[in-house]
């Protein structure tokens, strides 16, 4: 393939231009090491690397083009120059226009917020699909060119991955996508170029100190999401969520809300409760859905929502809703040969520890134990893990501390973070196991019938990160294991 470069550059607000726009480009990249002859190299200012120090290297692989924030001191003939504000926004419009714009064929919604992107935009995939339609997917357990899976390495790629997914997406008739936006992506402009038909957001709580620093840095993330909306596009918000609103604040799309508690577009009751299933009231229609747990009521209510501003008709909505099954890794309950449920979720955060702990603890009602394992991961917010030990103390009878991706940590260490925030009471209601297997067996041994144990925080996760190396570690595999055993 081969574009001009004045094409390929016309959206990215080119300030200036050293060397000849009308050249051919043969390909993009803003990983130097990928970089060939006849290419484009786009200099981004990345979290731990500047790609401006590779320009040099760059143009001895061959680079015929060059897009930076700031002209090197030689520019060699024979190389265009382009100087831009933004290099990674500049980035999502280029790379946007090398694969002739596929959001534009497509119906694409993100998903943002705290918890709940993941279900709620799989959820997305599922439903359009189950309505006759060629569906893309952008996730954090992995991609989806409908039905084929691309592994996912973060949980929204970067701009050139993105778009060349969605031109194959294109390509492979899929008409929709849905795409979970982190705060990161949003921050790195990774979604800058984008045509969104739809935004969501569902909540917003502590999460990624160690990159946003600030929970009002971290809100100005998530929103940027929503001031990018084009004005024919929806922005669907929690309205329950105090950061809701403010969501909607500046954005030039339709505004509409969902919420389990006030007047708003779309409306929510949970009128029964089980660990399986659960009997919703949605815009005054009944549906009985085989999720658990107020949280995944909001996610539903998203689900409803986002399918209605979509222009699926209400009633075929709700018959293909009562169809869905719960997410990999979130809530997923199985039940035990001796009478205890089993549940494993990817609950990483303290509210989310809280949401999934009281769900259960709604559906219970005192009749039987709550055994909660958990942990945190290593070179991550510390100031989490506390907290995250004394809202497992507080929802349940038992607590085991274990690993959970240490990464360059001492798993230990991690645990006595945890510790830090139990009182005596707690204490002795906790314990500390580093090895997470002997953890859930633990669990498992002391769960009697009626019980309730909760395996939190890795969920459709199949690996344990020890010193940058993966090791294959799967709390289903482990479960079903025991379960084995217990028929023996």
């Amino acid at each position: 393939m081969n574009k001009k470069l004045s094409q390929i550059i016309a959206s990215a607000s080119p300030i200036e231009i050293i060397g000849n726009a009308d050249i051919n480009i043969s390909g993009i990249a803003s990983d130097s090491r990928k970089i060939a002859k006849g290419w484009l190299f786009v200099a981004v200012h990345g979290v731990n690397i500047d790609g401006h120090k590779f320009i040099p290297d760059v143009i001895a692989a061959g680079a015929c083009a060059v897009v930076c924030e700031k002209f090197p001191e030689k520019t060699p003939d024979g190389v265009t120059f382009v100087k831009v504000a933004n290099s990674a926004a500049a980035l999502g419009h280029i790379a946007s226009e090398w694969y002739d714009n596929p959001s534009n064929e497509l119906k694409l919604v993100g998903v943002t917020g705290t918890n709940g992107k993941t279900t709620t935009a799989t959820l997305l995939y599922e439903m359009t699909r189950m309505m006759g339609y060629k569906t893309g997917l952008f996730s954090t357990v992995c991609n989806y060119i409908d039905t084929k899976p691309v592994p996912a390495t973060q949980t929204t790629p970067d701009q050139i991955t993105l778009n060349k997914l969605m031109r194959e997406m294109v390509d492979n008739g899929c008409e929709y996508a849905f795409m979970e936006v982190s705060s990161h992506a949003a921050d790195q402009h990774r979604i800058d170029g984008l045509n969104f038909a739809g935004g969501i957001f569902s909540n917003l709580t502590r999460d990624h100190h160690d990159y946003h620093k600030t929970l009002y840095a971290y809100l100005k993330a998530k929103k940027r999401f929503f001031d990018i909306l084009p004005a024919d596009a929806f922005a669907l918000v929690n309205a329950d969520d105090k950061a809701g609103l403010v969501m909607l604040q500046n954005t030039a799309a339709t505004k509409k809300t969902y919420s389990l508690m006030k007047d708003a577009d779309f409306k929510c009751k949970v009128i029964e409760s089980r660990l399986n299933s659960t009997l919703l009231q949605i815009n005054n229609r009944e549906v009985e859905v085989l999720f658990t747990g107020k949280f995944n009521a909001y996610n539903l209510l998203a689900v409803y929502g986002a399918m209605y501003l979509l222009g699926f008709d209400p009633e075929d909505i709700l018959i293909k809703m009562s169809m869905l099954v719960p997410v990999a890794g979130r809530f997923q309950t199985f039940e035990s040969p001796k009478g205890y449920t089993a549940i494993i979720d990817y609950a990483h955060t303290p509210d989310a520890l809280v949401n999934v702990l009281n769900s259960i603890h709604d559906v219970i009602n005192g009749n039987g134990k709550v055994i909660t394992v958990v942990g945190c991961g290593g070179n991550r917010d510390k100031g989490k893990r506390p907290i995250m030990a004394k809202e497992a103390a507080k929802l349940s009878d038992k607590v085991i501390l274990t690993s959970d991706n240490p990464r360059f940590e001492d798993p230990n260490e991690i645990i006595a973070d945890m510790v830090a925030g139990l009182d005596v009471t707690d204490k002795a209601k906790t314990i500390r196991i580093t090895d997470r297997k002997e953890a859930i067996r633990t669990a498992a041994a002391l769960a009697e019938k009626g019980d309730v144990i909760l395996i939190a925080g890795k969920g459709h996760e199949d690996y344990q990160e020890i010193c940058g190396v993966k090791h294959h570690f799967d709390d289903k595999e482990i479960v079903m294991e025991i379960f084995k055993e217990e028929l023996n």
